[in-house]
């Protein structure tokens, strides 16, 4: 919305920034800014807004920029530009893992939308570290406004020399999106850092995340249509279905959780985390925000259990939360915030559970498992508990084998037995917490191994309706 409402403050000095003068103005009663190295850059923005007041132009209430401003900007946008903006956007309605996720994306496509002789930055691995966690993640300011962590902090040379480069060489908006280029994007989210084929599910995101900022590219009057509709193009085929020969089997996955146990205290303490991923199919994230108030647990030996999970705290640096800490809170996956998931559980874990709330003291919020400094239990414990479970349960050629390499096997494992068990396909995808259509790609292998059981029942179906017609 345009307006005349327009205030412009005297340019702030801040001695622990690396830009330390900030430039501050309002408009309609919204709050912007911007920092500067130097004091004669911030004076001669301020008086650039000034003039713009004085000579009688609106300013956009969202941009905060006056008209002729805007204008230009919309015709020379570059692509990085852009895509900090998108960035910067997100942020604030994002969980933690999604900021990341869309760094990730952005960082992958936009060293393939500048103008190169075709060999692009001399140094791919540091380019890809200035984006993703430099010009990608956003640092809330005293003033509670966005803006990139380079505005904030003072970056490593290299990192500094990168973004010097692609801030250079980054094609305007419109170029970046020609079919050419739009090409060359798409090609670098289906491959990892590796050069190998990336799995579907992160082609997907990636390109999901394209797609949108393409969408707000229309939405800020850059582009006038999503370019990406008019590309034909799919990703290279993928396999995401598991390798079920390095899945455990029943058997195996009771030993290494055995074997869990004897890793010392820490083993101990952690043995039922172990039993909530096979026998509850739970997400690290979610056993992390299990409470006993999630929890029935009769005493009954035989008697089954329930879990009403609620919330997952899911690991990620701590760059991407708004608190700083290691782990982000949010509701399920996938799920609306408030959303529940009721997943009962056999009478080997509600043991497990209770055994372990009798002998170790929740966490002050009532959390089942806790670090030994209170806070989440990180992947590198567990995942250190696991490689030692490993070595003591598998033999010496399975353990240099991918046979349950991480904890998540697990979870493949425990899922895998429902299928097998005969549970129907709808009621395994509700209690993992996943959809139909990611049940049927992951586990195919299995549930067209249920074709012959299926065949059979029909078939009995067919001969019990032939012996009612005769």
């Amino acid at each position: 919305m345009l307006t005349f409402d327009v205030r412009i403050y005297e340019t702030e000095f801040r001695a622990d920034r690396r830009k330390s003068f900030r430039v501050r103005w309002s408009v309609g009663g919204k709050k912007h800014s911007k920092s500067y190295a130097l004091k004669a850059q911030a004076d001669g923005r301020r008086s650039e807004l000034m003039a713009a007041v004085r000579q009688g132009e609106q300013f956009d209430t969202e941009e905060g920029l006056p008209t002729s401003e805007l204008r230009a900007q919309i015709n020379t946008a570059t692509w990085y530009e852009h895509a900090q903006d998108y960035a910067q956007m997100k942020w604030p309605r994002a969980a933690a893992k999604h900021r990341a996720s869309i760094a990730d994306a952005l960082a992958t496509v936009t060293p393939a939308l500048v103008q190169s002789d075709g060999r692009g930055y001399y140094k791919p691995r540091v380019l890809r570290t200035a984006l993703y966690a430099w010009a990608f993640r956003m640092v809330r300011q005293d003033d509670g406004t966005l803006v990139p962590r380079t505005d904030t902090e003072t970056p490593p040379t290299e990192v500094a020399h990168a973004l010097a480069w692609v801030t250079k060489h980054s094609l305007p908006i419109t170029e970046a999106a020609k079919p050419e280029h739009l090409r060359k994007a798409l090609a670098s989210i289906s491959v990892k850092l590796d050069g190998k084929a990336a799995a579907e599910n992160t082609t997907r995101r990636k390109r999901m995340i394209l797609n949108n900022a393409f969408v707000y590219a229309t939405e800020r009057d850059r582009l006038e249509a999503n370019p990406l509709k008019r590309v034909d193009w799919q990703a290279p085929p993928t396999d995401d279905e598991i390798d079920f020969r390095f899945v455990p089997d029943p058997q195996l996955a009771r030993s290494l959780i055995a074997a869990v146990r004897t890793q010392g205290t820490r083993g101990e303490h952690l043995e039922a985390f172990f039993g909530c991923i096979y026998y509850a199919a739970m997400r690290p994230g979610e056993i992390a925000a299990l409470q006993a108030t999630d929890c029935v647990l009769p005493t009954g030996e035989d008697e089954w259990g329930e879990l009403t999970l609620a919330a997952s705290h899911p690991e990620v640096a701590a760059g991407w939360t708004d608190d700083g800490a290691s782990f982000d809170k949010r509701g399920l996956k996938r799920r609306a915030r408030k959303t529940t998931r009721p997943v009962p559980i056999p009478p080997v874990l509600v043991r497990l559970l209770r055994d372990h709330k009798d002998r170790y003291n929740l966490s002050p919020d009532g959390r089942f498992f806790r670090a030994s400094r209170g806070g989440r239990v990180r992947s590198t414990e567990y995942c250190e508990l696991w490689k030692e479970a490993r070595a003591q349960a598998l033999s010496p050629e399975d353990a240099k084998s991918p046979l349950a390499e991480v904890p998540y096997s697990l979870r493949h494992a425990g899922i895998s037995l429902w299928i097998k068990a005969g549970v129907e396909p709808p009621e395994v995808a509700r209690r993992a917490g996943h959809s139909l259509a990611v049940m049927y790609r992951t586990y195919a292998k299995i549930l067209r191994g249920r074709q012959t059981h299926s065949n059979q029942l029909i078939a009995a179906a067919l001969e019990d309706d032939d012996s009612y017609l005769a």
